[in-house]
């Protein structure tokens, strides 16, 4: 039976994961469409390298290090906004709360984004310590996440992306 943790396909999800990471701390001003190049790559083969990980069983009960402060969280948060601008609202339809209201639910893409970062951020300074106890039960985590939480709110930022991305004919290569 192969080992999850370090096969290949946990492999290209940390591959995906940090390089989103990356492109959510480096992204500077004044790089929108850049940056919304990026996402509309980079969000789907996370997804995908998400998706395709085989079940892993939490063996250790570890106590996993939360490396994603509330300050850089809501430093990517903010940047993002202000990168997007306008663009950075969009309504949801997925969302709990729309069942009890009469308008639409406004949410953020710097919001989805900011909490898909905090997630594999976290998962990502596990992996960086090289324990394979921690690291196994780090995956389940981020996976189970993924599942309940932010899988939702990566297709639904890419949504909105792909929105912004088309819209103008200035994003049009």
């Amino acid at each position: 039976m192969e080992d999850i943790v370090l096969s290949k396909y946990t492999e290209d999800f940390v591959r995906a994961a940090l390089d989103y990471c990356v492109v959510m701390e480096k992204t500077k001003p004044g790089e929108k469409k850049l940056f919304v190049d990026n996402m509309v790559r980079i969000l789907p083969l996370l997804y995908l390298k998400a998706s395709i990980i085989p079940p892993v069983k939490e063996n250790y009960e570890s106590e996993l290090a939360i490396k994603v402060t509330e300050e850089m969280y809501d430093r990517v948060r903010e940047n993002i906004s202000n990168l997007l601008g306008e663009d950075d609202l969009y309504l949801e339809t997925f969302h709990p709360d729309i069942k009890l209201s009469d308008s639409p639910v406004a949410v953020k893409i710097s919001e989805d984004l900011a909490d898909i970062y905090q997630d594999l951020g976290n998962f990502i300074a596990v992996f960086k310590n090289g324990q394979k106890e921690t690291m196994n039960d780090s995956l389940v985590l981020s996976i189970r996440n993924f599942e309940k939480y932010w899988g939702q709110r990566l297709v639904n930022a890419m949504r909105a992306l792909h929105f912004v991305k088309y819209k103008d004919s200035d994003f049009i290569d």
